[in-house]
């Protein structure tokens, strides 16, 4: 394990992270705009009022395969800012595809074991849409894994 993962696996940061990932979501959601961003708006209120700890619980079950992918970058972040002048956020922003691919390949590999398909056929036409909203959020991926490595 690298510095990100043993220091954000602890068991005494494991509530707080959980929560300011919930609230990264959250945030991310609001600031979508255009008929896109009204659907996610739409589909995210009625979820999380059916579901009213959808975003949570989905955090927690992901969280320890997101720490893996997040600290293989950290990892690369470090021997490529030794010095850290360069916050991890804009580090990770220059590079929001490739760790949003990462970050989406652990989603992937569940839909793949899925025997759903209704689920699977979903999932499968949100994909491109998913990519481009999660490499968005990478910045702001960046700012809570700062704060939490402070």
């Amino acid at each position: 394990m690298g510095v990100l993962k043993d220091k954000l696996s602890q068991a005494e940061r494991r509530p707080q992270l959980i929560t300011d990932c919930v609230k990264l979501v959250d945030s991310e959601v609001a600031s979508k705009s255009g008929v896109t961003g009204l659907m996610i708006k739409s589909g995210y209120k009625m979820f999380t009022t059916i579901m009213p700890r959808m975003v949570e619980n989905a955090v927690d079950v992901l969280l320890d395969e997101f720490l893996v992918v997040l600290d293989r970058h950290y990892d690369a972040y470090l021997k490529a800012v030794p010095d850290q002048k360069t916050p991890f956020e804009s580090w990770a922003k220059s590079r929001d595809s490739l760790i949003a691919d990462d970050l989406l390949k652990i989603t992937d590999d569940i839909m793949n074991r899925s025997n759903k398909t209704a689920i699977k056929k979903i999932y499968a036409g949100m994909r491109k849409v998913a990519q481009r909203n999660v490499a968005e959020a990478v910045p702001g991926i960046g700012r809570l894994v700062s704060k939490h490595m402070a």
